[in-house]
């Protein structure tokens, strides 16, 4: 008898509605393990509501969306309680939070803050946002410091919201190659979305097109033979799993 295979999310008729309005209608969505995925769609399409279910920032209306098999947790207010294996470089707290980038990345990275300083802050048109409030850098540098943090939190899902719109070629080019080699050696499962697919297609194995909350179509993007290989998947998957529960467990204490 087959095995069936672990799923990432597995999303079954999945509804999320704003009042009247209906945002999303999804019957059926399944995310594999180590695999780049891209959503596309224009504005209104549904992407960021996607993406916010499945980072647990958000509660669905209706339907059921598994992580790992399991529901999403709630504390006794009924707030749901996000996965430490998965990073959302589009979090409110980036947007609402009070600290410097200074102090977050202390508190999210401890000793590596000097590190992330080093690599990131030192000099070009970035080193002043090192010293200023979360809540007051403008929109697209705090897309720019959410997707440092997700190259550097290593999670074992990424959820990247609007992929490369606020970057120049140069900078989604180097974004690129970094979370393609995450996926390459650490298996990290990939959710990127845009509204079109000029960046995902270079590197994502599936596209998935949105139009009005509904799926329209899937697409192969890169072959997946392309990225990686299958017994490396399995070995990469296996012992990375192992790496990121110890990491998952220290975050765990540290909380």
């Amino acid at each position: 008898m087959a095995q069936t295979k672990r799923l990432i999310f597995k999303v079954n008729n999945l509804e999320k509605s704003y009042g009247s309005y209906s945002v999303l209608k999804i019957g059926k969505l399944e995310i594999h393990p180590g695999t780049i995925y891209g959503i596309v769609g224009t504005v209104g399409s549904g992407k960021s509501a996607l993406l916010n279910i499945l980072a647990g920032i958000e509660k669905e209306s209706s339907g059921t969306v598994l992580y790992d098999d399991e529901p999403y947790q709630s504390n006794w207010l009924g707030k749901i309680l996000p996965h430490v294996e998965i990073f959302y470089s589009n979090n409110p707290e980036l947007e609402s939070s009070s600290q410097t980038v200074a102090g977050y990345v202390a508190e999210k990275f401890g000793k590596k803050k000097n590190v992330i300083e080093n690599r990131y802050f030192n000099e070009g048109s970035f080193r002043n946002l090192w010293s200023r409030k979360m809540k007051l850098i403008s929109q697209g540098e705090r897309h720019w410091l959410g997707m440092i943090l997700a190259c550097e939190a290593d999670p074992r899902v990424l959820l990247v919201d609007d992929y490369g719109i606020y970057f120049n070629a140069n900078m989604e080019k180097d974004f690129r190659n970094q979370l393609t080699k995450m996926n390459r050696t650490l298996g990290t499962t990939l959710v990127l979305s845009s509204p079109t697919d000029v960046h995902l297609k270079k590197f994502a194995s599936v596209l998935i097109y949105l139009d009005n909350g509904r799926i329209s179509k899937i697409r192969p993007g890169l072959s997946r033979s392309s990225q990686r290989s299958p017994s490396r998947d399995k070995k990469d998957n296996k012992n990375n799993h192992g790496n990121r529960n110890s990491r998952n467990q220290n975050s765990k204490n540290k909380r």
